[in-house]
């Protein structure tokens, strides 16, 4: 929750290529005071059934900026062999390979003091979106 003094961040993913949430990846926090000071590594956490990270560190007084890192090569390593099950029943075109383009994401983003951040992922094995959302 945000205050006077600090702001606040939550995130959620969806998997749009089988349009449901990702359950399970991994996300850490890290933040910084200034564009010049160092990045300080608060935390993580894990997202739930419902793609959610609801328990991510508070942020301390006089942040400026926040980094968000999904770890999604584990997640799509996992969901991989059941991808390939779905495909199969849905006589869909095959995965060009089995892992995801993007092992990471690193999304970092400015905060003012007092108002909360909420960043969706928007994600997939060959790309992905983000946006402030409410």
């Amino acid at each position: 929750m945000s205050t006077d003094t600090t702001a606040s961040v939550s995130t959620h993913i969806l998997d749009t290529s089988i349009g449901r949430p990702a359950e399970g990846v991994a996300i850490t926090l890290a933040a910084r005071a200034g564009s010049d000071a160092e990045w300080t590594a608060l935390g993580g956490s894990a997202t739930d059934a419902d793609g959610r990270c609801k328990d991510l560190p508070a942020l301390p007084e006089g942040t400026t900026h926040v980094r968000l890192n999904f770890e999604t090569e584990a997640y799509f390593s996992t969901k991989h062999s059941a991808k390939k099950q779905a495909e199969a029943q849905q006589d869909a075109p095959r995965v060009r390979d089995s892992g995801a383009f993007f092992p990471e994401v690193a999304i970092t983003f400015a905060v003012t003091p007092g108002e909360h951040y909420h960043v969706p992922l928007l994600l997939n094995p060959f790309g992905y979106s983000v946006y402030r959302g409410s």
